[in-house]
């Protein structure tokens, strides 16, 4: 994140749809289509692995209070101190309040850190209190502010407005903020976030400093202002379309969601709620009575703990269970496979698998209504072809009906130490919605340099029909996305290029001045995008030259709405925004340059 305020283009990399096959561990086979594969026989004299046993306890970095809990706020502060500035730590915690009143709490929430209500509805858990994140650690500056999330809470605020000022991968999500919310720290510095979705806010939400944000399926009572670019879908009490002065891009409804899964006690017994898909959506799931959807017991999960091996974890799959990764890390020396329709695999206080040995960390077959949610993967030290593939090479089924969904599923390659990967999550299902992701590689932390952590590509988007709702793509070092798919649509994109190229030749693209941003494949005759920006801080080569944010090709079926780029205090500049159209940026003064619908 800042810490700041007519050529023919080159060919598409023909290795990226390949890339999804290539390396020992990725070219283990994938039981595509199978529903409750059995695991292969075991070998003559070898015996059958024991089956594992679903349920069971969620280990001790899940904290679960109840209204006479003693010492809520001390622990609540113990848990805080630790995470407060361990951005690259490995401590991870889930925060849960079953159903009833809380008073006098201000849960603030540090990195890796997940607070959740145990209810069916927000409003069965209400805090008379606030959850708050500030930024007094990082001197009033809110944009590295990531890797933390509230959920399925009702607020009462002390001083009548919440403080959520947060950055990338913090969602706000199926909250009931009784009185107004704040996204921006108390300093009114730097901040660049974000996300909201389910969510209903009585006051007014101000998000001030806050450069972006994608609000999705809520309802709040007024909007104050934006800087760059403020995105709304399916949203009651949303401002009008006004882009670019002021800065928002509103739909009146969402195309397709379904919302994440959630863990809630029924009685005593825990229960995942599976939310039902919705088409042209709008306001909150959880209005009036019982949200729509089905639930699974916790007896069918395998509740995963740091240090299962990726064969204990496809082992509980191939039993027909589903995942429930508890807080830790995860080292998996193969890819966990996910082959059966309908598995859910949730994660807590940002569970973080590692792939070894250049292995892939998790594959979906191309079956119907996988729901991946909630979880961290960091890129291994050894390159991994890629990190996250949703559905084979080649998949073609018709999953409109069922889509896998992809949510709150956040991918880093550097920072906490060296990593790599090719491409970092490759989507090749039909009709895949992915639901606010933010895939990163890192511009700071440990391991970090243009070949140290190198990541040629962010998103690939090869099925058709796909969907993405809050999509989040920085610093990679060739195309942030390349979508290839048809029929793919984007509702708000945010985009850095990579900080530190070295020089011009590093990023050229053939005759073309950089990589685009945001690629669509040349023969691709469908797409259409709304609210997308890219920003560029090339603070080790401030000369460099970006052509444009956005490439795609020049037909009537590809269309864009409300697009921007923006250098960041002059450090490099556009020459455009999308193939050759918009005026370019110039000078340090972080203007944006702006094309409001294309073609």
């Amino acid at each position: 994140m800042p810490t700041s305020p007519t050529n023919s283009p080159a060919p598409e990399p023909s290795g990226v749809r390949r890339r999804a096959l290539l390396g020992a561990a990725a070219a283990a086979p994938v039981l595509a289509g199978m529903s409750g594969a059995a695991s292969a026989a075991p070998a003559a004299g070898r015996k059958k692995p024991r089956r594992l046993k679903a349920g069971g306890d969620l280990g001790p970095n899940v904290i679960v209070f109840d209204p006479s809990t003693p010492g809520i706020q001390a622990r609540l502060d113990e848990i805080f101190r630790q995470q407060e500035t361990a951005q690259f730590g490995t401590g991870r915690y889930q925060l849960l309040f079953k159903p009833g009143t809380y008073n006098g709490l201000n849960a603030q929430i540090g990195f890796y850190t997940s607070i959740s209500g145990l209810g069916l509805s927000p409003d069965d858990t209400t805090i008379n209190g606030d959850v708050t994140v500030d930024a007094g650690w990082f001197d009033g500056n809110a944009t590295q502010n990531f890797w933390r999330s509230a959920e399925n809470l009702a607020l009462v605020p002390v001083s009548g407005t919440n403080r959520w000022a947060v950055a990338q991968a913090a969602p706000f999500r199926r909250m009931h903020v009784r009185g107004g919310l704040n996204l921006a720290p108390a300093s009114y510095g730097w901040a660049s976030g974000g996300y909201i979705a389910d969510s209903r806010v009585d006051g007014t939400v101000g998000p001030y400093s806050q450069q972006q944000w994608y609000t999705r399926d809520s309802s709040v009572g007024g909007w104050t202002n934006g800087v760059w670019n403020m995105v709304f879908s399916g949203v009651e009490g949303a401002p009008a379309q006004g882009f670019p002065n002021p800065p928002y891009t509103t739909l009146d409804t969402t195309p397709v969601s379904r919302e994440k899964p959630f863990l809630y006690l029924e009685g005593d017994q825990y229960r995942v709620f599976l939310p039902a898909l919705r088409t042209n959506s709008r306001g909150v799931t959880w209005g009036n009575g019982t949200p729509r959807g089905t639930s699974l017991p916790l007896e069918r999960f395998y509740v995963a703990k740091p240090g299962d091996s990726a064969a204990t974890l496809n082992q509980a799959l191939e039993q027909g269970l589903n995942l429930l990764f508890t807080p830790g890390i995860y080292h998996v020396d193969q890819p966990v496979r996910v082959n059966r329709p309908d598995t859910v695999v949730l994660g807590l206080g940002y569970a973080t698998l590692i792939p070894d040995n250049g292995a892939t960390a998790l594959q979906v077959a191309d079956v119907d209504g996988v729901r991946l949610a909630g979880f961290l993967i960091d890129a291994g030290t050894v390159n991994s072809s890629v990190l996250l593939e949703v559905g084979p090479e080649g998949a073609a089924k018709d999953h409109s009906a069922n889509p896998i969904t992809v949510q709150d599923v956040f991918i880093r390659i550097g920072g906490a130490g060296p990593g790599k990967a090719t491409t970092s999550m490759v989507i090749n299902a039909r009709h895949t919605v992915i639901d606010h992701t933010w895939v990163w590689r890192a511009d700071h932390g440990d391991g970090v340099g243009w070949e140290t952590n190198r990541c040629d590509y962010g998103v690939v988007v090869n099925g058709d029909d796909v969907l993405a709702t809050g999509l989040f793509v920085e610093h990679f070092n060739k195309y942030d996305v390349q979508w290839n798919g048809e029929r793919g649509r984007t509702v708000f994109f945010q985009n850095e290029k990579a900080y530190d190229a070295p020089d011009q030749a590093a990023v050229q693209n053939g005759s073309i001045k950089g990589y685009a941003a945001y690629k669509v494949g040349d023969h691709v005759t469908t797409h259409e995008g709304w609210g997308m920006g890219s920003y560029c801080y090339y603070n080790v080569n401030p000369s460099i030259v970006q052509h444009h944010g956005f490439a795609a090709p020049e037909r009537p079926g590809v269309r864009f709405h409300s697009l921007s780029v923006v250098s960041l205090s002059g450090n490099g500049q556009y020459e455009c925004v999308i193939n050759d159209t918009g005026s370019p940026t110039s000078g340090s003064d972080t203007v944006p340059s702006t094309v409001v619908s294309y073609p």
